[in-house]
């Protein structure tokens, strides 16, 4: 029987897609950017939040009948207000056979992706194909500079974009910038190119820097060692993509 292990899920959630929403948030992801704001979402296994309100584990097992009975208690007020379920993490394609029973089983639902775009081809395409609306996040161009500040290469990354285009399924670009790392003009003008003229896209959101990321660690039993200057100021180049015909805006 397939189950999936989820982290947090997040009732009345306004900034995680259209309307307001019910997010998912599903254990285990892949990459390693020192920057992550789940942090507790990145190991597969069940983790010991210590926080201020008193200790709790950070994973629970469900089957995706009983992640539905769950979130089928909103669907009336979401669908009401514009809104759905979102799949976030971690990163849910780590997941993927799960979410995609769990989305066949929300028939009528607006359902959203929200993806790193690292998985395989196929396990993309599973979910994908299920999802009203895609948020991909494209973090860098540069292979080695991606593989240097999130441990991965971008090869797959980038072959998922191309898949998603194909599918012709809306989706929006998130950039999240991280001062000197993701926020040079170099960088964001390459991720500008990459999105001109992609067939189904409907904007890239640049995602300001937020340094209350840090804290989540400690509550987890890890340790915060961001390898770029928090503290230096984010450059927020909006031209770069105006330029070239790319709808943006700055979230």
């Amino acid at each position: 029987m397939t189950s999936g292990i989820v982290f947090d899920i997040k009732e009345f959630a306004v900034h995680d897609g259209p309307g307001i929403r019910t997010t998912v948030f599903l254990k285990g992801c892949p990459l390693a950017c020192s920057w992550c704001h789940n942090p507790e979402g990145r190991s597969r296994e069940p983790q010991l939040i210590q926080g201020q309100a008193g200790n709790r584990m950070a994973g629970k097992i469900y089957t995706p009948a009983e992640l539905v009975g769950v979130l089928s208690k909103q669907v009336a007020i979401l669908t009401a207000n514009g809104g759905g379920i979102t799949f976030s993490g971690g990163e849910p394609l780590q997941q993927a056979r799960f979410v995609a029973e769990v989305a066949a089983l929300l028939p009528g639902v607006h359902l959203l992706l929200d993806t790193s775009g690292y998985a395989s081809s196929a396990a993309f395409q599973l979910v994908a194909a299920r999802m009203n609306l895609v948020y991909f996040d494209l973090k860098l161009i540069d292979p080695e500079a991606h593989l240097r500040f999130t441990g991965v290469s971008n090869v797959q990354i980038l072959r998922n974009l191309n898949l998603l285009t194909r599918l012709l399924i809306p989706f929006v670009i998130r950039v999240p910038l991280i001062p000197g790392v993701t926020d040079t003009d170099a960088n964001l003008q390459a991720i500008a190119l990459t999105a001109k003229g992609l067939p189904a896209l409907q904007r890239v959101d640049l995602l300001p820097y937020n340094q209350a990321a840090g804290g989540k660690y400690e509550t987890a039993g890890m340790q915060f060692n961001p390898d770029y200057n928090e503290n230096q100021p984010v450059n927020i180049n909006t031209t770069v993509f105006k330029r070239v015909g790319v709808e943006v805006r700055v979230v």
